[in-house]
């Protein structure tokens, strides 16, 4: 089974994924090739492939990449050989794509479950970049204005089987793990003792 989650910068969806994602072993999270430098605790092959532009065009043209996006003037993609391998393997995978790159990823994997996370306002959504403090002005006007184009497209043209508002952690823990306990491929592997 794929997952593949869509949420706006500070949305909280890595916090609800994080939070969730332990209670099954069978999901493996995706990886994925971006060119935007490493945050502070980041590791290459762990959080992301981190690339240069140049590596990453390279990709683009040997298609390797499931699908890819400029998004914030930093590329964002996903390798193939990873998507495939962890499939070929029996494991479940999670994606974490931005709207745009999700139409592309569905002409490929359209068995996919989309989860759309979104803050329970764009207000909320200020607040929450702003206290991470790792934005200048610019780019908070830039992810904020990404954030309302990103919101309307996923809620108009976008295919999401779930939207989780993410108000309250635990409510939309609570959700998200009712979501992928009907779709995962956990139970069945608990069920036949492997």
């Amino acid at each position: 089974m794929i997952f593949v989650f869509s949420a706006a910068s500070g949305a909280g969806k890595t916090t609800l994924m994080n939070k969730v994602m332990p209670n099954f072993p069978n999901v493996v999270y995706s990886i994925s090739a971006t060119t935007r430098k490493p945050r502070p605790g980041e590791v290459n092959g762990t959080h992301y492939f981190f690339k240069t532009e140049e590596e990453f065009k390279e990709m683009i043209e040997k298609d390797e990449l499931v699908e890819w996006n400029k998004v914030h003037n930093n590329y964002y993609g996903t390798p193939k050989s990873f998507v495939e391998q962890k499939l070929a393997e029996g494991k479940d995978v999670a994606f974490d794509l931005d709207v745009f790159g999700k139409i592309n990823f569905d002409k490929v994997y359209s068995q996919a479950i989309g989860i759309l996370v979104l803050p329970p306002s764009m207000e909320e959504l200020e607040k929450r970049l702003r206290l991470r403090n790792t934005e200048t002005e610019e780019t908070l006007k830039l992810r904020m204005e990404n954030a309302r184009k990103e919101t309307e497209f996923a809620l108009t043209k976008g295919k999401y089987e779930y939207t989780i508002y993410n108000g309250d952690l635990e409510v939309a823990a609570a959700e998200l793990k009712g979501i992928m306990e009907k779709y995962s491929s956990f139970k069945s592997s608990i069920q036949s003792g492997s």
